[in-house]
């Protein structure tokens, strides 16, 4: 396996990995984490600050097109991050590798979540959820690789934005309700004028909020990670299959959870 120079060189770069890489069994997950911490090491020391985190592969209905059966996690930057858009946004291509949209929900924390947060617990330390694009990439060639190297590969994060945020606290009295609702909604796709993906809240572990929570017990499980602070926010997986993106398209998104819509078009 390629070492975390190598891994952010190619990640800079755009380059696919080489297609001799090819690691099958031999490279378990745990070191893909391990390698995506040296990663994350490596991009702080040259003065990129991480805002929050990117859960993939909750979509159970993806799961046997990438050949992946379960959630992988991982970091999100300043650098990658787009704030503030309220409804539309443009977005560069360059140096993205293979890059695909993925249309998703985000939640922003006020508090830490305390240690063994319940659902009830994680629900008291939101501030607000938002609608979002996340562009996803893969480094290996065609989009085929195992589930320690989607890790390694920075869990095929590149870019995210992030849409109007509303208050957690002006849709839901409850965790409940607030489960219920998001996995109740749904979200649709569109390229252009073209409807080209339909899906449910439900898709994403049950709930974005159950996603939400999955991940926070596996953050905290993995050692040498990181924890969730003040500030932080996670994107929680896509709600559709991840749809190839090329320059000059335009794509949006209409959640049928309170209304929330964003719309994307993409540049060289």
């Amino acid at each position: 396996m390629m070492n975390p120079n190598e891994l952010l060189l190619h990640y800079d770069s755009g380059q696919c990995w080489p297609n001799s890489l090819d690691l099958n069994s031999q490279y378990p997950a745990s070191k893909a984490y391990q390698d995506a911490l040296a990663v994350r090491a490596l991009r702080v020391a040259r003065g990129e600050n991480p805002v929050g985190y990117k859960i993939g592969f909750t979509n159970r209905k993806i799961w046997d097109i990438y050949n992946v059966y379960a959630p992988i996690w991982g970091t999100v930057w300043d650098s990658t991050t787009s704030y503030g858009v309220r409804s539309e946004a443009s977005i560069s291509l360059f140096r993205i590798c293979q890059p695909r949209i993925e249309p998703e929900v985000i939640f922003g924390f006020n508090t830490a979540p305390k240690p063994n947060a319940s659902l009830e617990d994680l629900y008291q330390s939101l501030d607000w959820l938002a609608p979002g694009f996340e562009i996803v990439q893969s480094h290996k060639e065609n989009w085929i690789f195992n589930a320690a190297e989607a890790v390694a590969d920075s869990a095929l994060h590149s870019r995210l934005v992030i849409g109007e945020k509303i208050k957690i606290s002006t849709v839901s009295n409850n965790v409940q309700e607030l489960m219920d609702q998001l996995a109740a909604s749904k979200a649709q796709l569109f390229k252009g004028d073209e409807l080209v993906d339909t899906g449910l809240g439900a898709n994403v572990l049950d709930s974005p909020l159950e996603a939400l929570h999955y991940f926070l017990n596996e953050l905290r499980s993995c050692p040498g990670s990181t924890d969730i602070k003040p500030g932080d926010f996670v994107t929680t997986g896509t709600w559709t299959n991840a749809w190839p993106l090329v320059p000059g398209e335009s794509w949006r998104v209409q959640f049928g959870f309170q209304n929330m819509h964003l719309k994307l078009d993409t540049l060289n």
